[in-house]
């Protein structure tokens, strides 16, 4: 009986398989740091602390020993990385688990996206654990290439390491209680289930707590998120490439609420998951504006393990698994060790394992239905007052402007004097030929254009630009990529990255994408772009569930309406 081995491992009558020395125990239990006694582990979990027999010893010299790292909201698909090349990429940095949402995949490729990250946490080595998209496409306003159905969501709830419903992304849908909707609700009844509320609040707010979802991780104002904990919800801190909330929110964290909230990542690039890290970024982000480090620490340990019923994460305690994370000091918090599951699997910066490639099915390779021949960017010039989206830098909102336009032979043009693009959402899955046009302002363009595959949620190719024929050669590249990011001028490709798996992930080293990556923002910034990652802010242009005016392929949005407008003002 394995229970029985535990026990017998536990009072000292049976080998350990590591007993670790001479740690500085940062205990999330009771917030204090104390000089540990060897700390002794046995089939992938602590058994107790003092001396103990040990097949292997492990000095850790004065040494801060941490819980391992867990990200309570994460889409992998945007580190633009395959399961497996994330997990090589921040496995040394202290993550030992992850919750993930895979609803990009599941907007491209539906049930078998999400098989497909089902199927990596089986085989790699850090906890993947699953939210199933509860809103796939995440409006009717829309097209993705996929649907995940009631009937989806029935099936995949049953599988392991699945813990719930993912980000309710469609509120009104909630809050009306739409009947497919409250099926689904209903059929996570036990589960946790997660949020996605933005700017809710009052009775609206106290219908969507009611529908039974608790967390939340689009706060960006205090107030709001103070009220949300009030009512009872988890706020997840985001700290993320284009949307930043640790400053904003941290004046309110305090001993009163800070067991309520969670520090995530929600979407991290390629060259930021290099340059600065993951979870292990948030926690030095956290302690340079005024957090406590066993507060942060608690933040992405031991709150989301409680929050997610995670038994055994967490912390550092017998019975506890051993995942565990050494660092020299408390304020650089650079990772020296990390131990998963009671093996060492990285030190300084380095894996020590062999992981197993990712197995891409064939069908997420082609993923394109798109006719170049069909494509017009042209805008009748119907009234030269316009409605446009203006860019917040740093956030994934946006501002709903009407601006006057300038025209050309009837039709509207950019005007990069103004800083005003032109902006078009091109459906890529079905074949339709439909597209959307508008315009936008902020993102800094001068001259050529920029276009991504990576178009939240549904995934249709984005593409913004100074001239209709710099546009169409950037949508050519992607197409000709299947899949991936460009930026061109007069014609020319000035940078590209291929993401090759359903136009979202490549199955290519961290290393080698984040430097295409930095080569496509510098190329945008030689267009004009000062955005920290004009990608990133691109792909969020055409999400319809954050405020305050969006574009998909069927039109322009008004997100506080929940309509699709005319883009003229008559």
């Amino acid at each position: 009986m394995k229970l029985c081995e535990y026990v017998e491992a536990a009072r000292g009558d049976r080998e350990v398989d590591l007993l670790i020395r001479n740690a500085k125990l940062v205990n999330v239990f009771n917030g204090s740091v104390e000089k540990s006694a060897p700390i002794a582990i046995y089939g992938g979990k602590i058994v107790g602390f003092g001396d103990y027999k040990a097949k292997e010893v492990l000095n850790v010299k004065g040494k801060y020993l941490l819980p391992g790292f867990i990200d309570a909201h994460i889409h992998i698909e945007s580190t633009k990385l395959t399961p497996a090349r994330f997990v090589e990429a921040v496995l040394p940095r202290g993550t030992t688990a992850v919750i993930v949402d895979p609803h990009e995949i599941a907007n491209v490729r539906g049930k078998a996206g999400v098989l497909f990250f089902i199927e990596a946490a089986r085989r790699l080595p850090i906890d993947i654990y699953i939210m199933i998209p509860s809103c796939v496409p995440s409006t009717p306003f829309e097209t993705s290439g996929e649907e995940i159905t009631l009937e989806d969501v029935l099936e995949l709830l049953d599988y392991p390491n699945v813990l719930g419903l993912a980000e309710f992304m469609d509120y009104p849908s909630v809050i009306n209680c739409q009947d497919v909707t409250m099926k689904k609700l209903l059929a996570a009844s036990d589960r946790f289930k997660d949020g996605h509320a933005p700017g809710l609040k009052g009775k609206q707010l106290n219908a969507y707590i009611m529908a039974g979802i608790y967390s939340d991780h689009e706060c960006t104002d205090p107030d709001e998120a103070l009220e949300k904990i009030r009512k009872g919800m988890y706020i997840l801190v985001r700290e993320g490439t284009t949307a930043k909330s640790i400053a904003r929110l941290a004046s309110i964290i305090d001993q009163y609420n800070y067991t309520r909230m969670a520090l995530v990542t929600d979407d991290r690039s390629p060259s930021e998951l290099l340059e600065l890290g993951h979870l292990d970024y948030l926690l030095k982000k956290a302690l340079s504006v005024g957090l406590e480090p066993l507060t942060a620490i608690r933040m992405i340990t031991i709150n989301p393990a409680i929050f997610y019923s995670l038994k055994g994460k967490g912390a550092i305690g017998v019975g506890y698994d051993a995942d565990l994370v050494a660092v020299e000091d408390l304020y650089n918090l650079k990772v020296d060790l990390v131990i998963k599951g009671g093996q060492v699997v990285a030190e300084k910066g380095k894996l020590k394992i062999e992981l197993e490639p990712d197995r891409i099915p064939s069908s997420f390779i082609n993923s394109f239905n798109v006719r170049m021949d069909k494509l017009d960017f042209r805008i009748k010039a119907k009234s030269t007052r316009v409605k446009v989206i203006q860019v917040i830098p740093d956030q994934i909102y946006t501002k709903l402007k009407v601006l006057e336009m300038k025209s050309a032979d009837g039709y509207l043009v950019a005007n990069p004097g103004r800083d005003i693009a032109k902006i078009a959402v091109i459906e890529r899955h079905r074949g339709t030929g439909r597209m959307g046009l508008g315009f936008v302002k902020g993102l800094g363009l001068k001259s050529g254009a920029l276009a991504t595959s990576v178009a939240h949620d549904a995934h249709n190719i984005v593409v913004a630009g100074t001239n209709d024929d710099d546009m169409l050669r950037a949508v050519a590249e992607i197409l000709e990529m299947n899949g991936g990011e460009a930026v061109v001028k007069d014609g020319k490709v000035l940078a590209r990255m291929r993401l090759e798996v359903a136009g979202l992930m490549t199955d290519r080293p961290l290393k080698e994408v984040a430097e295409e990556e930095k080569e496509l923002i510098e190329a945008a910034r030689s267009l004009g772009s000062k955005l920290t990652n004009p990608f990133m802010q691109l792909s969020f242009l055409a999400l319809p569930v954050i405020p305050e005016v969006k574009l998909t392929d069927k039109g322009l949005f008004n997100v506080k309406t929940f309509e699709l407008e005319e883009l003229w003002v008559y």
